[in-house]
C-alpha cells in the first residue's frame, strides 16, 4: 500500500504522531510506516506494546514525587493516549492516587504553572451566547460524558477557578481506566465565571478570567445556556456536574435532573459508596440498618446526600421514611443542625430535627448515641481523640468514615481511629492510608473512594443510552459494591473490594445498575438477552488499533 492509497481519514507523518488517540510511537508496524510516511521519524526497532509499557515503567521510577509523575503522565496522555490508559490500567492501586486523589489536589493548586498542554474546552462567561459554537470546536463528534466544573468547590481545598480543569480531567481518566468507557467518547469542561481567590487573581501564570465570580441571574442564565447546548450539540450526552460550591451545587442538580441526563457525583456517587461501605460494615456488626443513627460532620451538600441516600434505603428496609431521617442527624461550623435554627438551606431542612443546638460535636455523640460518624467537612482532624473514643465506648464496633478529601484534610488518619478505638473500629476514608498494626493483627483501611460508583454508574449509561440519572440507579450501585465485599475482606477491615480489580467490580456494578435503568424505563436501545455480554461488548480496552 502507497501513502497516496491510505485509508482515509488518517492522519500521515507527524500529524499522525501528535494525534494522541491513533499514535502508537515506535510500535507501528513496518507496513503501517510506509504508508503513513513514518520512514526515519523514529528509529528502526519495531516496539511491541508490552516493550512500550516496561519503557514507561523505567521513566516513572526515576520520578522522586507523585507530582513529578502527575505531570509525566499527564504528558503521556496527550502523546500516547492508548499507553497512558495501559499503564495506569496495569496497576490501579498505585496509580489511581497519581491520577486523581490525593495528587488531583495539589495539581490543582498549582495547575496553570504545571500545565503542558491545554485539555478539554473552556467556557468563558464572557463568550454568552456562543456555547453551541464552542463546543462544535471539539473535534470528536459523539460525546456522551461531560465532566463540568466551575471550579469554587475543588476538593477541600476551596476556589481554584479555571485550575480546578484537573477534577475534570482526572474523573474522565478513571471512567476509563476503572470501567471501560471509551475516552474519546468523554469530555472535560470547565466553566469560566471567574474566582474570588486573591492569590490566583494576583499570579500572572493563572490562565483564567480575572474577574470576581459572576453570580445570580447572570451566572444561572450561562448555565442554563450550557445545558441546552449540550443537549443540542451531543443529544446522547450524560452531563456530571462537579465540585460546584453548595450555593450552587443543589440547585443545579434540582433544575435539571429531571430534564436531561445529569448527575452530581459530589451529592449522589459520595452518598453512593458512603451506603456501599454502610451496607458492607453492617456484616461485621451484625446490625440491622433499620438500628442505626448517623452523625454528619458536614452539612453540605455531600452530607446531605448521603443521609438522603442512606434515608432511602433504610426506608426500603421497613423504616417510614421521616423515621429514617430521624435517624440522620447535621452538625456544621454552627453546631448540630436543629429546626430551631434560621441559617438553613432548604435541602438542609429534612435533617433538622428537635433538640439543643449543641456546640460541641464529642457533646453531640454523647446525646444522640450515634453507631455511625461520617465526615464531609473537609476539617483536618476534626475527629479526635475524645471523638472516637465515645465512638468506642458507646458501640462495640464503631463506623468511622472520614470521607474528606485530599489526605491533609481528612477527619482523621486510620491509625488514629484504629489506636483510639483499640483497633474496634469500621473504618473506611476518602483518600488512601496504609495498613495499620495494632497488636497482633494487621488491619487494611478501605477507601470510600467515589471510584467504586461513578464509573460503573456511567458505563452503564453510556450503554443503555439512559434518558435520565436517578437516586435508584445509586442505590442498586452501592447494593452491588457491597455485595462483592468477601468474607476475608472484612476480616482484614475491608468493607470496599480491592482496588486491584475494580475493572471487573465496575462491570458486576454496571450490569446491575443496566438492569434497574431497564426497569426504570430510561433505557433508549432494547434490552439485551444477556445484560452483561451487552456491557462487556461495550467496553473500550487500551490497544493499540491497527491501521491497516
Amino acid at each position: 500500500m502507497t501513502k497516496a492509497s491510505v485509508p482515509g481519514g488518517i492522519p500521515t507523518g507527524m500529524d499522525l504522531m501528535q494525534n494522541p488517540r491513533l499514535n502508537k510511537g515506535t510500535a507501528f508496524t513496518e507496513a503501517e510506516r510506509e504508508a503513513f510516511g513514518l520512514i526515519g521519524l523514529m528509529p528502526e526497532g519495531i516496539d511491541t506494546e508490552e516493550n512500550r509499557l516496561k519503557r514507561i515503567m523505567l521513566q516513572l521510577a526515576k520520578k522522586s514525587t507523585d507530582m513529578g509523575r502527575y505531570i509525566f503522565l499527564q504528558s503521556l496522555a496527550d502523546n500516547d493516549r492508548t499507553l497512558f490508559y495501559k499503564t495506569i490500567m496495569s496497576d490501579p492501586v498505585r496509580f489511581m492516587p497519581i491520577v486523581y486523589t490525593p495528587t488531583v489536589g495539589a495539581a490543582c493548586q498549582t495547575y496553570g504553572h504545571i500545565m503542558r498542554r491545554p485539555k478539554g474546552i473552556y467556557l468563558g462567561i464572557n463568550r454568552k451566547g456562543r456555547i453551541a459554537e464552542i463546543l462544535r470546536h471539539w473535534p470528536e463528534k459523539d460525546i456522551r460524558f461531560i465532566v463540568v466544573t466551575d471550579g469554587e468547590r475543588i476538593l477541600g481545598l476551596g476556589d481554584l477557578g479555571t485550575n480546578g480543569m484537573g477534577i475534570p480531567i482526572g474523573k474522565l481518566n478513571l471512567y476509563t481506566a476503572c470501567a471501560g468507557v471509551p475516552p474519546r467518547m468523554t469530555l472535560p469542561v470547565m466553566i469560566d465565571v471567574g474566582t474570588n481567590n486573591e492569590a490566583l487573581l494576583r499570579d500572572p501564570l493563572y490562565m483564567g478570567l480575572k474577574q470576581s465570580r459572576v453570580r445570580g441571574k447572570d451566572y444561572d442564565d450561562f448555565l442554563e445556556e450550557f445545558v441546552q447546548a449540550v443537549q443540542e450539540v451531543f443529544p446522547r450526552c450524560c452531563i456530571q456536574f462537579e465540585d460546584f460550591a453548595n450555593v450552587n451545587a443543589v440547585p443545579l442538580l434540582e433544575r435539571y435532573r429531571n430534564r436531561v441526563s445529569c448527575f452530581n457525583d459530589d451529592i449522589q456517587g459520595t452518598a453512593g459508596v458512603a451506603v456501599a461501605g454502610v451496607l458492607a460494615a453492617l456484616r461485621i456488626t451484625g446490625k440491622p440498618l433499620t438500628e442505626q443513627r448517623f452523625l454528619f460532620l458536614g452539612a453540605g451538600s455531600a452530607g446531605t446526600g448521603i443521609a438522603n441516600l442512606l434515608s432511602q434505603v433504610m426506608h426500603q428496609a421497613g423504616l417510614p421514611l421521616e423515621e429514617a431521617r430521624a435517624r440522620c442527624h447535621l452538625f456544621d461550623i454552627e453546631g448540630l443542625v436543629v429546626e430551631s435554627r434560621n441559617d438553613l438551606a432548604s435541602f438542609q431542612r429534612p435533617f433538622a430535627h428537635k433538640g439543643e443546638q449543641l456546640r460541641s460535636f464529642a457533646e453531640a455523640i454523647e446525646a444522640l448515641k450515634p453507631t455511625g460518624i461520617i465526615g464531609v467537612s473537609a476539617v483536618a482532624k476534626a475527629f479526635t481523640q475524645e471523638v472516637i473514643e465515645a465512638m468506642a465506648r458507646l458501640n462495640e464496633r464503631p463506623i468511622v468514615f472520614p470521607y474528606s478529601n485530599p489526605t491533609s484534610h481528612a477527619e482523621c488518619t486510620a491509625e488514629e481511629a484504629y489506636k483510639w478505638s483499640e483497633g474496634r473500629a469500621i473504618f473506611a476514608s476518602g483518600s488512601p492510608f496504609p495498613p495499620v498494626r495494632i497488636g497482633d493483627k494487621t488491619l487494611v483501611p478501605g477507601q470510600g473512594n467515589n471510584v467504586y460508583i461513578f464509573p460503573a454508574v456511567g458505563l452503564a449509561v453510556y450503554a443503555t443510552e439512559a434518558s435520565r440519572v436517578t437516586d435508584g440507579m445509586f442505590i442498586t450501585a452501592a447494593r452491588a459494591v457491597a455485595e462483592q465485599v468477601t468474607q476475608a475482606d472484612l476480616d482484614a477491615g475491608l468493607i470496599y473490594p480491592p482496588l486491584s480489580g475494580i475493572l471487573e467490580a465496575s462491570v458486576q456494578v454496571a450490569v446491575k445498575v443496566a438492569a434497574e435503568i431497564f426497569k426504570e424505563g430510561q433505557a433508549r436501545v432494547p434490552e439485551p438477552e444477556d445484560i452483561e455480554l451487552y456491557i462487556r461488548s461495550r467496553m473500550w480496552r487500551p490497544s493499540y488499533k491497527q491501521l491497516l
